[in-house]
């Protein structure tokens, strides 16, 4: 049994299977051939591996360059990360995060099957990380053992819903079309970056209009541009770098420092060239096999998926939002150094300015144009320093003070539902962590009703 509950508790974390798992089932309950079957499962998977593997890519060259950028500029602070802070929670609370991603998963199809939030929320590494965060704080509630488990499941479900419910009215506007939905936990730096752009943008004027000058025409190539604009960031942060008298040459790998700068630039563009195709393969393949899924198991479901899902359709807008996103940052942080000290300085991370504050580039131009992706990014980027910032307090007295989560949704939740489990304790906090997910399903039964009696009285 243990080997069996390992073996499906691998399958769960680790995305490209989950996906893959997704797609069987759904190619498998629309009754397709078996050759069908395997090559539809197959190349999801790969689609989402591909995804990874571009990802690791940029992750490698962004690492670079957030660590030359704070040794150039001699800034001291926390950099937010997803995965440090995961890995430290894990420590002590493995297991019990375990638990509240399967059944917390089970709950998203629950919800989903009896609610109008129809969303499967399928970016697996990120269902960890919310899972990890809710089982640490739901602990200083005075939450163990099964209450815990079901507590932890009960929110962890309703976010997996509750969060591409809210981002689903811009994804149709980016996308064209309502087949699929997101899943990524900064969506509230997201709806914001939109929400901004619809009062400050002009829709009318995209990022993906912008007309360059024949002899600038390759800029109209996004690999070529990302290339060029990278290599300028490269550029400055390497050589101020190497002007420091306790530079070491091993932070550059021994290279001559232009050459360096060319490399790590082309080496980014690359990693997103890669990610853009893995995720044409896996839209071309996860929607028509969410079919059966939609069908059988949860009728006009969605397949909720990662934030590369959106790059591709406003690749301009992606690179505006990360340069942008990032300048939000530095100016987050100039403001947390005025302060005095009284909020934890937050360095700008590198990578979730890039990956949240593209994606905040790609919602502001849907909802303003050019306008739109800059000023929704540069608000994206502010956000994402100053919810950090707050929710340090809530992670610190758990021995995390040196880290903390990144993304808006992550630091939102533990925001709120840290402040709760200090004020309700025990049994209260577990009736407050249950009655999330009902929510939308008691609606969706008493709404109907509401609506019928409307009718009712009308006639009468």
């Amino acid at each position: 049994m243990g080997d069996i509950l390992n073996f499906m508790q691998q399958i769960l974390s680790t995305p490209s299977l989950l996906v893959g798992a997704i797609a069987l089932i759904g190619l498998i309950s629309q009754g397709k051939a078996i050759e069908e079957v395997i090559k539809g499962t197959i190349k999801t998977i790969l689609g989402f591996i591909v995804v990874g593997s571009g990802a690791g890519i940029l992750v490698g060259a962004l690492n670079y360059f957030g660590e030359l950028f704070n040794f150039a500029f001699g800034v001291q602070g926390v950099v937010p990360n997803n995965e440090a802070i995961v890995s430290l929670a894990l420590n002590d609370y493995a297991s019990s995060t375990a638990l509240i991603m399967a059944f917390g998963m089970f709950a998203n199809i629950i919800i989903a099957r009896f609610s109008r939030l129809k969303y499967i929320f399928l970016t697996g590494h990120h269902t960890l990380y919310m899972a990890a965060l809710i089982a640490v704080v739901l602990t200083v509630g005075g939450l163990e053992g099964w209450q815990l488990i079901l507590a932890g499941s009960s929110v962890l479900g309703f976010t997996m819903v509750f969060f591409p419910a809210l981002a689903q009215k811009t994804m149709q506007k980016i996308t064209g079309d309502d087949s699929i939905a997101f899943a990524h936990f900064g969506t509230l730096g997201y709806v914001f970056s939109a929400w901004l752009g619809s009062k400050l943008g002009n829709k009318s004027k995209s990022t993906e209009d912008i007309k360059f000058p024949k002899r600038l025409s390759f800029m109209r190539d996004t690999s070529v541009a990302i290339a060029l604009t990278m290599f300028l960031f490269f550029l400055v942060v390497t050589f101020l770098a190497t002007t420091h008298a306790d530079f070491d040459p091993a932070m550059i790998g021994g290279n001559n420092w232009f050459l360096f700068s060319i490399i790590q630039s082309l080496t980014f563009a690359g990693g997103v060239y890669i990610v853009l195709a893995g995720v044409r393969l896996l839209i071309a393949e996860i929607v028509p096999a969410f079919k059966g899924i939609s069908e059988k198991i949860v009728p006009d479901a969605k397949p909720a998926l990662d934030c590369p899902i959106v790059f591709p359709f406003a690749e301009n807008a992606v690179l505006l939002g990360f340069l942008v996103s990032f300048a939000g940052g530095l100016v987050g942080l100039s403001i947390l150094i005025l302060l005095g000290g009284s909020l934890a300085l937050i360095l700008p991370g590198v990578i979730p300015h890039f990956f949240c504050g593209a994606t905040a580039g790609v919602f502001g131009n849907a909802t303003g144009g050019r306008k739109g992706a800059i000023i929704g990014a540069f608000g994206h980027g502010l956000l994402i320093t100053f919810l950090p910032a707050f929710l340090m307090p809530v992670l610190g007295s758990l021995g995390f003070a040196n880290t903390t989560f990144s993304d808006a949704d992550f630091t939102a939740v533990g925001i709120v539902l840290g402040n709760i489990a200090r004020a309700i304790q025990g049994y209260g906090l577990l009736a407050i962590c249950i009655i999330l997910p009902l929510i939308p399903i008691v609606y969706n039964i008493v709404s109907p009703l509401k609506a019928d009696n409307s009718a009712a009285n009308k006639g009468a």
